[in-house]
């Protein structure tokens, strides 16, 4: 049989065609390989690379973080009565991704879990809030916003109830006062996020405050909360509570006398200040006009100001018995010493006189403080001399602020001696030219009382932690200003300037104890700090029982009618100071004048006391004003009270 041949270019055809099959092949098996490849690295940066971060994107997406504010710790009195406090209280917040469709990752659209404006009518009418804002708020572009906060808890209740979507209910505390004004000024305020804003609330935030919780919650693209979802809870941690000095009896009785003292002499203002002697614990410090931190917003921000602390003023004759404690500390007088006092004294180009006109006379140490004679004081200032008589009021603790800490404390004014002019000895010598503090003073009162010995004061006394029990503040510092010795002749002078014949404070008398202390009244600074206006400062501060001191109480009424401490301040006086002593349960000690004798002779010098304390205090501010700044500058250190 014939062999047939092929055709011409036939094999050449085939093999041609293979070898493009080949390449094709080839061609295909690299991209594969590439895509494999590029399939795994993608794979591998996904699962390995980027899985923590895309995980974390993932969560994002699906979970909320809340904070849970922690329960804030309370603030007691020394006997326990709670004077802040915090409640549960009930928050809504709302999800406004449930009013708004999504897309899942996968492309699936997901419709709105509900609408905003069906829910802002259901919503209104329980929150009292108008349903058109309420439906804005709803439908922000933002995963949380509050709808009200801290509501009644039951209302909380309510509202989760009717499980409305995109509506979420958190229980969160709620700072109270349950002693209303009481103590007002001093405890302070929070915000709503309940961090001190003032007062103690503030001073021992960080205390108080505890530590915030959170609450991890997962939800689905349309905002609504996955049952079967993550649910982490950090639990916050309870603040510490804080125990205050103040008694609450004592605080009651000292703001009712502050207030009265406001109504009855048409005053401005009126502060108290109640301290223990030998511990230095404020038992009460009163300021008048007063508010209810339960209820901020109608009254006048100034009436939240802790006047005690923050307002400074002359001091006027209750400087007396600081001036005199210094010059027989120092030995340039004895308890025995006499002199000879006219009723002027020029020093300076200025005059200084008594109030009273009376011929040359030899008076005791004693006479001068109980007739509170500006000529005798000023000639025992010489003999002490301008450095030791400003060393000697920086040791009383003026010119620096107490160890109280408080918020808006003042250290009042005290110029160096280096920077006194011609008239500064003799004006700071009787009160005049120099500022302090309610605090300041009844703390230089104090020093007197506990034998020279100055105790910084406080206003708290230490912390309850978790086992119940009262963990101490340190001690507060002390140190001697004076000898005992010392301290209690100027004692004996100020129970003559209360007791006494001729003495200013007839009416701080109270019945059953002997009382200590003295009367000041003193013109106000201009505003500007350039000269004094008509007004006045009346001040009255003392011990009781005088010949062992348990309380001091200073009391500063701004601006009253009449307006001389002896009449104004130690009525207020004696009544907050029988209160304290009945408070301490401070047995009687009998004293030698009763009461309603003390009253009718107190009485009977009430003309004098009038004509003498303001002729005093005009007396002192014409000198300031005539010999320079010193009491420009001295009105000048704080805003007037």
């Amino acid at each position: 049989m014939p062999r047939t041949r092929p055709r011409a270019g036939t094999g050449s055809t085939l093999r041609s065609g293979d070898e493009l099959a080949i390449r094709r092949i080839r061609w295909t098996l690299a991209i594969f390989a590439v895509l494999v490849v590029a399939s795994t690295v993608k794979l591998v940066q996904i699962q390995v690379v980027d899985a923590a971060d895309l995980a974390a994107v993932g969560e994002r997406q699906r979970a909320r973080t809340l904070e849970l504010p922690a329960s804030r710790g309370r603030i007691y009195d020394r006997d326990g009565d709670v004077l802040a406090t915090s409640i549960q209280a009930a928050t809504i917040y709302a999800d406004p991704r449930a009013y708004r469709g999504t897309r899942t990752p996968e492309g699936r659209e997901v419709p709105p879990a509900g609408e905003a404006a069906v829910v802002a009518d259901r919503l209104a009418p329980l929150l009292d809030a108008d349903p058109a804002a309420l439906r804005e708020r709803l439908e922000q572009d933002r995963h949380f916003v509050y709808l009200a906060r801290q509501v009644d808890h039951e209302l909380g209740e309510e509202i989760a109830a009717l499980e409305l979507p995109g509506i979420g209910v958190l229980t969160e505390p709620e700072r109270v006062y349950p002693a209303g004004t009481l103590a007002g000024q001093v405890v302070g305020f929070t915000d709503i996020d309940a961090q001190g804003l003032q007062g103690l609330e503030a001073r021992y935030d960080h205390v108080l405050a505890g530590e915030p919780g959170t609450l991890l919650l997962e939800r689905a693209p349309g905002g609504l909360d996955i049952a079967s979802g993550i649910r982490e809870l950090e639990p916050p941690v309870v603040g510490t509570d804080v125990v205050l000095t103040l008694d609450r009896d004592i605080q009651h009785v000292a703001e009712l006398a502050a207030d009265d003292a406001l109504e009855r002499y048409e005053a401005r203002g009126a502060s108290i200040v109640v301290t223990e002697v030998g511990t230095g614990d404020v038992l009460a410090m009163a300021s008048a006009p007063g508010f209810d931190p339960n209820h901020r917003g109608d009254e006048d921000p100034a009436d939240r100001r802790n006047r005690a602390v923050t307002d400074v003023f002359e001091p006027g004759s209750t400087q007396k018995a600081l001036t005199v404690a210094a010059a027989l500390e120092e030995g340039v007088v004895e308890p025995t010493t006499t002199m000879e006092v006219e009723d002027t004294i020029r020093i300076g180009g200025s005059t200084f006189s008594d109030v009273s006109r009376h011929e040359t006379e030899t008076w005791s140490l004693h006479q001068i403080m109980e007739r509170s004679s500006n000529v005798g004081t000023i000639q025992i200032a010489q003999e002490l001399g301008e450095e030791r008589l400003e060393s000697y009021l920086r040791e009383f603790g003026y010119g620096q602020p107490t160890d109280l800490g408080f918020p808006g404390e003042s250290g009042g004014l005290l110029m160096p001696h280096t920077e006194w002019w011609g008239t500064s000895l003799p004006t700071i010598a009787i009160g005049h030219g120099v500022a302090v503090s309610l605090v300041q003073l009844a703390n230089s009162y104090g020093t007197l009382a506990n034998d020279g010995v100055a105790v910084s004061p406080r206003l708290v006394r230490g912390t309850v932690g978790e086992d119940g029990r009262l963990s101490p503040v340190p001690a507060p510092r002390s140190h001697r200003v004076v000898s005992s010795e010392t301290a209690a002749t100027v004692r004996d002078m100020l129970e003559d300037a209360v007791s006494g014949e001729f003495g200013t404070g007839g009416l701080a008398r109270v019945e059953g104890f002997q009382v200590a202390g003295k009367t000041g009244t003193a013109r106000k600074p201009l505003e500007d700090g350039r000269g004094y206006s008509d007004q006045y400062v009346a001040t009255f501060v003392g011990m009781a029982p005088a010949h062992d001191p348990r309380v001091v109480v200073a009391v500063m009424i701004d601006e009253p009618y009449p307006f001389y401490g002896g009449l104004v301040a130690a009525p207020v006086f004696a009544e907050v100071m029988e209160a304290a002593l009945l408070a301490l349960r401070v047995p009687p000690e009998g004293s030698g004048t009763d009461l309603s004798t003390a009253v009718r002779l107190a009485a009977e010098h009430a003309e004098l006391l009038a004509e003498e304390a303001v002729a005093e205090a005009d007396a002192a501010a014409e000198a300031v004003e005539t010999g320079q700044v010193d009491g420009a500058e001295a009105g000048g250190a704080d805003d007037p009270p």
